[in-house]
């Protein structure tokens, strides 16, 4: 899991007692200060970093973490050693201008329980070679960000492993924004297979493509339903087709008024999808993940609708492109074109208990069929 720490250091004075308030109540991993007695004051839960000020003799501090700057090769040889010799709370920074401090940056990151990287340039690129270099190592990596927008970016680049950011926030609402951006884990779903009663053909209406920014697995697609209660799961065209090429990014989803499932088990409408929309990505095992809309394509087309019955009895329907080359995905991640569908076959799909009101569940009647 990604992880993050607060710099207070240069959090004005009015706001910090509700920063350290909201840094403790949203559990954040650490608090960097220049301040021993403020980390003093700081809970078991969360790590006390001490940057910019010597360590007390007198105030208990045994947990404490210190953050040095790690001054050339000799100073990483030096805290290295430290390291060694039993000092475990060791936490080394390095500013990254050119390529011998980026070469030192990856050298910290290997040696050092933690390592705090700064960049002068906005590029990511030398971020992500420090994340390589330190693919194997115990230590943590954090990286500092100058403002929400920018750590939003690097929680991105961060894809890999337990990995951390700093911000120094201005407000407590900072703190809720950056922890609420690090929960970008999707948990599993259920799926479950549904029997299809029935095909019909519907004639012309309007169908969505969702083109997106990632690439699909094989057995991945998204879920997409008439109903709010229950999912089919439709495949990406990851599939190849003998009068095309793949689309690897795209999935063929439904009718322009399906709903599709996603994160937070929220639903939104196709037709409310645009660039820049988080939508779900979901595997043939229920495992999820966060993807990004690059385009949306609104075309009339004639329509297939295809019932099915979950083995609860949930009535599930799907309407789709009436054509050979949509595709859904069945039990074992078997590839079916809808237009060879025919009563008994099973497909896969997700069924929800819960009722809608713009996308959210809420606790109230509703009926739809």
């Amino acid at each position: 899991m990604k992880f993050a720490w607060i710099d207070v250091r240069s959090v004005s004075a009015e706001q910090r007692e509700a920063v350290v308030d909201a840094a403790i109540h949203a559990r954040v991993d650490g608090i960097v200060s220049n301040d021993p007695a403020l980390l003093a004051t700081l809970p078991a839960t969360v790590k006390r970093i001490l940057a910019g000020a010597e360590v007390p003799a007198d105030q208990g501090l045994d947990d404490l973490i210190v953050l040095r700057d790690v001054a050339g090769h000799d100073g990483l040889a030096e805290l290295r050693a430290r390291h060694q010799s039993g000092e475990k709370q060791i936490a080394g920074r390095v500013n990254v201008v050119d390529d011998p401090t980026l070469t030192l940056a990856c050298e910290t990151a290997i040696a050092l329980p933690y390592t705090l990287v700064e960049f002068k340039d906005p590029t990511k690129i030398p971020l992500e070679i420090v994340i390589a270099a330190a693919d194997r190592s115990p230590g943590q990596l954090v990286c500092r960000a100058a403002d929400l927008e920018e750590a939003k970016v690097i929680i991105d680049v961060l894809e890999k492993g337990s990995e951390g950011v700093l911000i120094a926030p201005r407000t407590a609402d900072d703190v809720f924004e950056l922890v609420e951006a690090l929960r970008v884990k999707t948990p599993d779903l259920d799926l479950t297979t549904l029997t299809v009663d029935r095909i019909e053909h519907l004639g012309l209406g309007d169908r969505v493509c969702i083109d997106t920014t990632s690439h699909f697995e094989k057995d991945e697609g998204m879920l997409i339903g008439s109903y709010a209660h229950g999912f089919v799961l439709c495949v990406s065209e990851t599939h190849p087709l003998p009068y095309m090429p793949t689309r690897p990014f795209r999935i063929n989803a439904g009718a322009l008024h399906s709903y599709a499932f996603g994160q937070d088990n929220r639903t939104n409408y196709l037709s409310e999808l645009k660039a820049g929309s988080a939508v779900l990505a979901v595997g043939a095992d229920g495992r999820t993940r966060r993807i990004t809309v690059g385009r949306i394509k609104l075309e009339s087309r004639p329509l297939l609708s295809i019932h099915a019955t979950s083995p609860e009895g949930v009535e599930v329907n799907l309407i789709v492109q009436d054509d050979w080359h949509v595709r859904v995905l069945g039990p074992g991640a078997a590839v079916l074109n809808v237009t060879e569908l025919k009563k008994g076959d099973q497909v896969l799909g997700h069924v929800a208990t819960d009722k809608r009101h713009v996308g959210w569940p809420v606790g109230e009647f509703c009926v739809e069929k």
